[in-house]
């Protein structure tokens, strides 16, 4: 196992206060592949990691008008072109019968676009996680929090980002191989 390539540093915390602050110096150090593990939401984590809103609601916007549109559009498509019927003597487009189906694909739509773009924005699915390989980070699902530092940031030094977390109160550091 010795060419087994190096993955990155995980450093282990007992609160969250201390995870909190440390998070809040990773991300001050310049830092940007690392991640936060807790068993539990805590409270502000994510301003503390330096972390921009999430673009989901957008993506569900767009997708939501975009099928919204699209149900409109082919429902005038075929009672006005494909099968013009004039049923009791309503006109071809007849645009107020339209609403029921036009929400339901928007919603549908939405819907849809909410789950895609969360799953690929969060890189999912992801079957396997080096840091797995460490049995202490089973405890991330306990009582423990922990930060894990990737070998591709360009600040990663593996001693020296190792000395840095063991400096902000980590309570055990190690280097984990892919």
């Amino acid at each position: 196992m010795a060419d087994d390539k190096l993955y990155g540093v995980l450093a282990e915390f007992t609160d969250p206060a201390a995870l909190f602050t440390a998070c809040e110096q990773v991300r001050d150090q310049g830092f940007k592949n690392w991640d936060a593990h807790t068993p539990y939401p805590v409270h502000g984590l994510d301003g503390a990691m330096g972390m921009k809103p999430s673009s989901v609601p957008w993506i569900a916007l767009v997708s939501g008008l975009s099928g919204a549109a699209g149900g409109f559009l082919l429902q005038t498509w075929v009672s006005v072109s494909a099968w013009p019927l004039v049923i009791s003597g309503k006109p071809l487009f007849a645009w107020q019968a339209f609403v029921p189906v036009t929400f339901e694909c928007g919603v549908l739509a939405a819907a849809l676009g909410a789950l895609i773009g969360m799953l690929f924005l969060n890189r999912l699915p992801m079957h396997y996680n080096p840091l797995f390989s460490s049995a202490r980070f089973e405890a991330a699902s306990d009582d423990r929090f922990f930060i894990s530092i990737e070998a591709s940031d360009p600040s990663f030094d593996a001693e020296q980002t190792g000395s840095f977390l063991e400096g902000l109160g980590a309570s055990h550091v190690e280097l984990v191989k892919e």
